[in-house]
């Protein structure tokens, strides 16, 4: 069966869809024809100028060929105007506007009138379409098809070049805009980096640096104060007398810093730092011993705690830090083969010294205060044996392992925590109680 073709102004259209969008072309292209003076020349130029910066649509090649016939009509106007080479008039004939002489020039790339005024065939006008799809039908055709579209190609050839080196250049700046904003920004990270890692390794530096004067001046002799202070003891929690007096090895570093309260210590671990107290449980979260600003903090004792009474539990807190510094290797005794090689706890109160055995181990977090949950953040004093069970079967309850280690009420127990960011406000706990010279 024979494909179906509609023709439309001498072009040829396959498909009902081309073949709307040229009767749509058409249409148009009649009402531009009706609408100008092809004997105007300003006319003419107006209509091109149109044509060329795209203020009408067309959706076919009959755009193009409305373009073609309008610029050469536009050349015939001017006086003097040379005709375009490789271009034969009719012999004896000169283009006219009327509708009838219009339609005497189609194509992509314009046709001519026979000589003498010959009409061309319908078969003529089919190769000739056939010829501007770029099916070539004979040398002589073929040639004439080229010769016309280089008369035409350097004005539209023209055109394209620089629209196009336009927009390859506006492409350029954007592509050279992004790159030096991304170097920017990436100047900008990497300086945010640096400055940090300094800030980070000073800080690091000058804690460590602290403690290890600190542990030096722990071991030396006492320091006579330039004044003899009055009699009794050198510190107590509230200022007032007690009976209990300071021991000798942190009596130096209590004239450095009253609000010492103690030391901790683990084994082979980093924890081996002074603790303060204060009644601000804040204030040493970024403050060291020297009242210095200092991101690492300092490991200090809830504000609650009595070490004078004493209170049944001694919660200590500090830092998780990346680095392992303060607390944050305490996470370790999430296994328990490290809890069975570091057993033991050290905490010297300055006025007697201990030693603690671990009992539990667990994952806990930071309650709203209406929750009704075990806190054991708010277990400093157990008010009756009652009490004090339950709060062991509690952590019991949450403990990571056995470890065998059981407490009795009168026990003095030991509680150190720190952040633990498996889940929002999480906190990492290890409980303990007091051994005696003889359990040791």
């Amino acid at each position: 069966m024979a494909q179906k073709i509609f023709v439309v102004e001498d072009r040829q259209f396959r498909t009902e869809s081309d073949y709307a969008c040229a009767k749509r072309d058409k249409q148009l292209i009649d009402k531009l024809r009706q609408e100008t003076d092809f004997e105007d020349k300003e006319a003419l130029e107006a209509l091109l100028k149109n044509l060329r910066g795209g203020k009408y649509k067309f959706m076919t090649l009959l755009g193009q060929d409305f373009r073609d016939e309008v610029e050469m009509a536009w050349k015939k106007s001017i006086p003097g105007k040379k005709s375009i080479p490789g271009k034969k008039s009719a012999p004896g004939k000169q283009a006219a506007p009327s509708a009838d002489s219009r339609k005497t020039r189609r194509g992509k790339a314009g046709r001519q009138a026979k000589p003498g005024g010959e009409k061309r065939t319908p078969a003529e006008r089919t190769r000739r379409n056939e010829e501007a799809s770029g099916r070539e039908k004979g040398p002589g055709s073929a040639s004439g098809r080229r010769n016309d579209q280089a008369e035409k190609a350097p004005d539209a050839s023209d055109r394209d070049d620089a629209e196009l080196e336009e927009i390859v250049e506006q492409e350029l700046r954007k592509r050279e805009k992004r790159r030096k904003l991304i170097l920017l920004a990436c100047s900008a990270v990497a300086i945010c980096c640096l400055g940090y890692f300094v800030v980070y390794s000073y800080y690091d530096y000058r804690t460590q640096s602290t403690y290890e004067e600190l542990s030096e001046l722990k071991e030396k002799p006492v320091i006579a104060p330039a004044v003899t202070p009055a009699p009794g003891p050198l510190y107590t929690l509230d200022g007032e007398p007690a009976a209990k007096e300071v021991l000798e090895e942190y009596q130096n570093l209590l004239l450095k810093n009253r609000k010492l309260i103690g030391w901790v210590k683990i084994d082979d671990t980093y924890i081996d730092y002074p603790v303060m107290q204060t009644t601000d449980n804040e204030y040493y979260l970024d403050h060291n011993m020297n009242q210095e600003y200092d991101k690492n903090g300092t490991i200090f004792m809830d504000k609650d705690c009595d070490v004078l009474k004493p209170s049944t539990n001694f919660i200590l807190y500090g830092h998780h830090m990346k680095n392992g510094r303060m607390f944050g290797q305490l996470d370790q005794y999430k296994n328990e083969s490290f809890y069975k090689e570091h057993p033991l706890i050290s905490f010297d109160t300055i006025y007697e010294k201990g030693t603690y055995q671990i009992m539990y181990v667990f994952r806990a977090k930071v309650y709203k205060e209406t929750e009704i949950v075990f806190k054991y953040y708010q277990f400093i004093e157990a008010n009756g044996e009652q009490e004090f069970d339950s709060a062991m079967e509690e952590m019991a309850a949450l403990s990571l392992y056995d470890t065998g280690v059981t407490a009795q009420y009168g026990d003095q127990l030991l509680t150190l925590s720190t952040c633990d960011y498996q889940e929002t406000d999480g906190r990492f706990v290890v409980v303990a109680k007091k051994i005696s010279d003889g359990e040791q």
